[in-house]
């Protein structure tokens, strides 16, 4: 008997121990998202704009087709109640009488978040304007089809100015910045 009592005594031990034991439990967790700040023009290579000379005395220069094939990506993680960015664009050199003009196409494809507005129409100078602003936390997506589709122009501005020149390379520089 004494034995009987033994065991259920050390069997209300373990019960009781089971009915009244932790089932949860924590851990803490170090979480680190750096600053981001990613810009690039998607596909790489040149463009080629062409001015076409007209065909019959009294005629203006025909302007050449505007280039849609390039595209802006970006990937932003800005800091805590840190300002939006912005892409601005800028040509070097400036070609007397051409104006070199882009247009960002609002942000499309497979990106999220706080993406950027457009500008709308810019001529683009030496000095840096602004193409689009209010990049907050986001990403484009990659490659063509994503981000802001470019559309790049060239018109006459000052007939006066204009000389003849052959392949003389301009550099449009696109900078991402608060």
């Amino acid at each position: 008997m004494r034995d009987l009592n033994i065991i259920v005594y050390i069997f209300s031990l373990l019960l009781s121990g089971t009915l009244f034991s932790q089932t949860t439990g924590s851990s803490a967790v170090s979480i680190t998202l750096p600053v981001v700040t990613l810009m690039d023009i998607e596909p790489t290579g040149n463009i080629i704009l062409n001015f076409v000379a007209p065909t019959e005395a009294g005629v203006a220069i025909v302007n050449p087709a505007v280039n849609t094939t390039k595209w802006i990506n970006y990937s932003s993680a800005i800091a805590p109640a840190g300002l939006t960015r912005r892409i601005t664009a800028s040509i070097n050199p400036v070609i007397p009488g051409v104006s070199i003009r882009v247009q960002a196409a609002a942000a499309s494809g497979s990106g999220g978040g706080t993406l950027g507005t457009s500008s709308g129409l810019v001529t683009l100078t030496a000095t840096a304007a602004t193409i689009i602003s209010g990049i907050g936390g986001a990403f484009t997506g990659n490659g063509t089809n994503n981000g802001h589709q470019l559309t790049i122009s060239l018109v006459t501005n000052t007939y006066a100015n204009l000389s003849a020149r052959t392949s003389t390379p301009v550099v449009i520089t696109y900078t991402i910045t608060e």
